[in-house]
């Protein structure tokens, strides 16, 4: 037995930003940010921090499943913009839902951050019986809106997946990470700061910032690695797969990858252009659409990667 996937569910913040609405506040254009990203819009919050994105995911899995709070096991948050330091994003989640017999933590692993807490859940699920996996970002405490090499690539918004201990769809994974070339992509730098600080010059580096070409070139080299690792592991042929479901980061990126992968570019599913990059949330958002629409259908073989700061990579392939 192990982790299957019982529901699916998203939610995003109601405020639509277009990249026309992104020219009143910097040098750009529709045509420009399209051309590079394939981005046309994104869902900004207003009011909504990270967990409140987060628990109304919850509260969409458990009425789907027609499951109570308290029939839940444990909850993991992958976050890169969490509310605090602490509590964790997770904890808050319990709470507003009222899962008292639920353990629950953050992970940050970016933007492969949902693919490394589906591998968490999968450990956890041989001594426990229910959760829920969410990915939740408000990224837009993190963007200088000023900047458009960064703040016309990012957006809000959460989605999750309810798992049970029933079959073990779960076929192989493949995790990797690249700390030596993580300050390729950094946010929400903390600056030692105290009463006994000696030097009061350090730079509070709260926002994005990213060597675009470093990061380009580790996406589409080392994703189609660990795909072919995942898929040699699980002993299945790329053709075999029924989608690739990757994060949302940009649009060229998945056209790169699918040609890597000598794949129908179709097969690799994309929502990017309306909502750009959600992090830890794209791969769960993606999901949650493609098995509303009924484009992914139980036994299908799926394989999901995510990439993204650390920088990292993940990989599964599981069937649906």
């Amino acid at each position: 037995m192990g982790l299957k996937i019982k529901q699916t569910a998203h939610y995003v913040p109601a405020k639509v930003v277009t990249n026309d609405d992104l020219t009143q506040l910097m040098d750009t254009s529709d045509d420009w940010i399209v051309s590079r990203t394939g981005i046309k819009q994104r869902h900004i919050a207003t009011t909504e921090q990270t967990s409140d994105l987060a628990a109304k995911v919850a509260k969409l899995l458990l009425t789907k499943a027609n499951c109570s709070a308290d029939q839940l096991d444990f909850i993991i948050v992958a976050t890169m913009s969490p509310d605090y330091q602490t509590p964790a994003t997770a904890a808050i989640v319990q709470g507003k839902i009222g899962a008292e017999n639920a353990f629950a933590f953050d992970i940050n692993a970016a933007c492969s951050g949902f693919i490394y807490a589906i591998s968490i859940a999968d450990k956890l699920l041989t001594h426990y019986q229910r959760g829920l996996v969410i990915g939740a970002e408000v990224l837009s405490k993190l963007v200088d809106w000023q900047e458009r090499s960064t703040a016309v690539l990012f957006g809000d918004g959460a989605g999750g997946v309810l798992v049970e201990n029933d079959s073990d769809n779960l076929v192989a994974e493949d995790l990797a990470t690249f700390g030596d070339s993580g300050s390729q992509l950094t946010a929400g730098y903390q600056a030692v700061n105290s009463a006994f600080t000696q030097d009061k010059t350090a730079i509070h580096q709260k926002y994005f910032e990213m060597d675009g070409r470093g990061v380009y070139h580790f996406a589409t080299h080392e994703v189609p690695t660990s795909i072919v690792r995942v898929l040699a592991k699980a002993n299945w042929q790329p053709d075999e797969v029924k989608w690739y479901l990757l994060h949302q980061a940009n649009g060229r990126i998945l056209t790169s990858i699918a040609r890597h992968l000598h794949q129908d570019e179709q097969k690799f599913l994309q929502n990017v252009a309306c909502f750009g990059n959600t992090s830890a949330a794209s791969i769960p958002i993606l999901l949650d659409e493609a098995v509303s629409d009924k484009r992914i259908k139980r036994g299908q073989k799926l394989i999901l990667s995510g990439f993204g700061g650390g920088l990292t990579v993940g990989s599964i392939a599981i069937i649906y």
